[in-house]
């Protein structure tokens, strides 16, 4: 063998081992979106019955609040909800427009 057909073989597998190195975090990375997908979708559903504020989501979901309060900056951030009337010390938030079904 020439010194190309050696070069070329070592590159196929190296890339063969890099593909099977990367096989777990592609696998881990699939299961953090479908989790965060599915938080978003309880989360939209429970706006969807009324406006809410961080405590009462987090009881309807059942995920601490300060997840929720990371999900719901980003719901704002790329406007799905919108800020509401004040509750005490929380605002209530509802689904913007383009969500409501």
């Amino acid at each position: 063998m020439d010194q190309t057909e050696t070069d070329k073989k070592e590159k196929k597998e190296a890339m063969k081992k890099l593909r099977r190195s990367r096989s777990e975090w592609i696998k881990k990375a699939a299961a953090t979106v479908k989790s965060q997908k599915k938080k978003l979708k309880s989360i939209k559903e429970q706006l969807q019955t009324g406006a809410g504020t961080i405590p009462e989501l987090a009881d309807a979901t059942g995920m601490p609040s300060h997840e929720v309060l990371w999900y719901m900056a980003g719901l704002k951030k790329y406007g799905e909800i919108a800020e509401a009337e004040k509750d005490g010390g929380y605002f209530r938030y509802t689904l913007t427009e383009k969500n409501v079904a």
